[in-house]
């Protein structure tokens, strides 16, 4: 990854927003970027738009937190996530409207790809916001920080949960509305994205660990036939890939700390449906609209081609 630019004797450090729908999901698709520009001194802010009250949670013994039972899971949920963002070095982490809205639940369709829960949503549900209210209170976070890059999700949510669709749009909104009369631009405007040629990767390994032995319970593998969620995608269409290796133990301090909703067996991890997956600092970024990176290849740096001075 490039460094830090230096402009008539001064280090010039971008700002970067990254806007993710639940605690946990940060740190699974976007945490090795995060620990590496917060180590750099980047302006890294963080906006999680719901507390995740809906999650299935994984340890037993936190069971009775769950919205069927205490309904205690979002307080619970915000601890972690500060958790998280201390591993990682992030400093200015936000809530959406100061928690306004609520997650909307989900149910797994087929390992890996999820859809709208079977029951109806709560009154206060994200999927119920008013999109430009929503992107109304983000609009503010990206006028006072001025990104020079925003990250979200693409326009399936990554892997097809509601509350990941409606991040997607709140912030495509966002971006729109902070533009308006005499607002901010965001120069650059990122999807997270995985490389096809690394899910099969992966894939490949989970399947031989399954069946050597060597992947631990109760952690299993996808059918070999099972297809990817909408976030993997060719591997030309990831125009920037951020190697956060150096950050791996960081990483995986932020995803322990996510202990209700993430099993970490190292190098494996699994969420609720306990399909495995290897943990990777390693991220790819697709450009969704705003300046392309500089040509002649792969970018390694968010920020790369951008002027830093503004």
């Amino acid at each position: 990854m490039s460094s830090p630019s230096l402009r008539g004797g001064r280090l010039l450090l971008g700002r970067l927003l990254l806007v993710h729908a639940h605690p946990d999901d940060e740190t699974l698709a976007t945490g090795a970027t995060l620990a590496r520009y917060a180590a750099l001194g980047a302006g890294v802010t963080l906006v999680t738009c719901t507390l995740g009250q809906e999650g299935e949670v994984i340890p037993p013994a936190l069971r009775h937190l769950e919205s069927g039972h205490d309904d205690a899971l979002g307080p619970h949920r915000a601890g972690e996530l500060a958790d998280a963002m201390a591993a990682l070095g992030v400093r200015d982490h936000r809530l959406l409207a100061g928690g306004r809205w609520r997650d909307s639940g989900m149910a797994w369709l087929a390992p890996g790809i999820a859809g709208a829960g079977a029951l109806e949503a709560h009154p206060d549900a994200f999927v119920r916001a008013d999109l430009d209210e929503a992107a109304g209170a983000l609009a503010e976070v990206v006028r006072e920080v001025r990104p020079h890059v925003v990250v979200t999700y693409d326009p399936q949510g990554g892997y097809g949960h509601p509350d990941h669709v409606q991040a997607h749009r709140v912030a495509t909104r966002a971006v729109e509305l902070a533009a308006q009369v005499g607002g901010w631009t965001a120069p650059r405007v990122c999807w997270v994205q995985v490389a096809r040629s690394w899910a099969e990767r992966e894939r490949a390994c989970v399947l031989r660990a399954a069946a050597d032995g060597t992947l631990p319970p109760p952690l299993s593998a996808p059918e070999a036939e099972d297809g990817f969620p909408p976030a993997v995608v060719a591997d030309d269409e990831i125009g920037c890939v951020v190697d956060g290796s150096a950050y791996q133990d960081r990483l995986v301090r932020a995803l322990r700390a996510h202990e209700t909703q993430v099993r970490l067996l190292p190098p494996w991890y699994g969420l609720s449906n306990d399909v495995a997956h290897l943990v990777s600092a390693v991220e790819g970024f697709r450009l969704a609209s705003g300046e392309p990176w500089p040509s002649g290849g792969t970018a390694d740096d968010l920020f790369a081609g951008l002027d830093l001075t503004d």
